[in-house]
């Protein structure tokens, strides 16, 4: 039995996958030579052609993809509550893709999203490169798939609609809080791996420094205990530091430990923030102040924001920016 798949005659015939569903469902659609190298090819591999070849013409399977860089964060979690929700209602199922850290392997899990004959995706990576980007265009305009950023922007670019919050903003507003108590030397701990909203923190942290003529510090670790744990400890030999801004409520509660490890009063030593106000917020000893993102209304705005592209509704914002908050705790001096 030939195991040749669609992408197998689709490379061959250097066509797209819509084009060899098309020269098989609607051959009057197919320009004649390539409808001939398609049919050809077909037969020199032994191609049988199975329910998603046959449907990927019309495509409506009522299923959206949702790309999620790790299920481990607790703000995913949360994410998927509201797209779930929001799904629920308009009677759509989800295909749950979870990446990891290869590129290779991400160009992978969409052509198995473009082979699912899903009717949208909604993207939470935060990780998007150029090469990323142009990929999402082309399932965008090649494989007709409606796609919505969800929690993540790409500079520049208002192509594919996006729902996320200012983050910028919300990074400047968390520094400028621990500037107005009189904090000098704020760091930013942010992470070495590149990550779309994070540049976004750390501009709205640089312009609050800037604003206040301080000099600006980022320390840039991981978010795993075993690395940052060793990576605080070091900062704490030699670097003066009276208020930290964490780009996650895990690092920042994190900083914590091995701050009291040392000694460090906090807040009276020094003032810690994080982002997201997630459990490890709430749960820390003292508790955390932090930037509130509205996690579940991210997931179901992009979720809805979803299915009027599917429907061809008209999208009036293409970037929509939701309200964020921020939640003064014990971690802070002024509460």
């Amino acid at each position: 039995m030939s195991k040749a798949t669609i992408y197998d005659v689709a490379g061959a015939a250097r066509v797209s996958l819509a084009t060899v569903s098309r020269a098989i469902n609607n051959p009057e659609k197919v320009k004649p030579e390539t409808r001939e190298r398609v049919l050809r090819v077909i037969e020199e591999l032994g191609y049988k052609p199975n329910a998603f070849a046959k449907g990927l013409a019309s495509r409506k399977s009522t299923t959206v993809a949702v790309l999620v860089p790790d299920m481990s964060r607790a703000s995913i979690a949360e994410m998927m509550n509201g797209i779930a929700d929001i799904a629920r209602v308009y009677k759509y199922s989800i295909l749950l893709y979870i990446l990891d850290n290869e590129e290779s392997s991400e160009e992978d899990i969409l052509k198995e999203v473009v082979a699912a004959q899903v009717d949208g995706m909604l993207y939470l990576n935060d990780e998007i490169t150029p090469k990323q980007y142009d990929f999402l265009m082309t399932m965008r305009d090649e494989y007709k798939i409606p796609i919505v950023l969800t929690n993540t922007l790409y500079p520049e670019s208002e192509e594919i609609p996006s729902v996320s919050i200012d983050y910028e903003k919300a990074g400047y507003e968390i520094t400028k809080k621990l500037i107005d108590e009189g904090r000098k030397n704020v760091f930013m701990v942010s992470t070495v791996r590149k990550y779309m909203v994070n540049d976004q923190k750390e501009q709205g942290y640089l312009r609050a420094m800037q604003e206040a003529s301080l000099d600006p510090r980022i320390m840039r670790t991981s978010g795993r205990i075993s690395i940052n744990t060793e990576h605080f400890n070091e900062y704490f030999k030699n670097h003066k530091v009276d208020g930290v801004v964490a780009v996650r409520d895990s690092i920042a509660v994190s900083f914590m430990n091995v701050a009291r490890a040392n000694q460090v009063r906090i807040p009276e030593d020094i003032s810690v923030v994080g982002f997201q106000n997630t459990k490890y917020a709430q749960l820390a000893r003292p508790s955390l102040t932090c930037v509130d993102v509205p996690i579940y209304d991210i997931g179901a705005v992009s979720m809805r924001v979803l299915t009027k592209v599917m429907n061809q509704e008209e999208v009036e914002e293409r970037t929509v920016m939701l309200d964020h908050d921020i939640i003064a705790r014990n971690t802070t001096l002024n509460k």
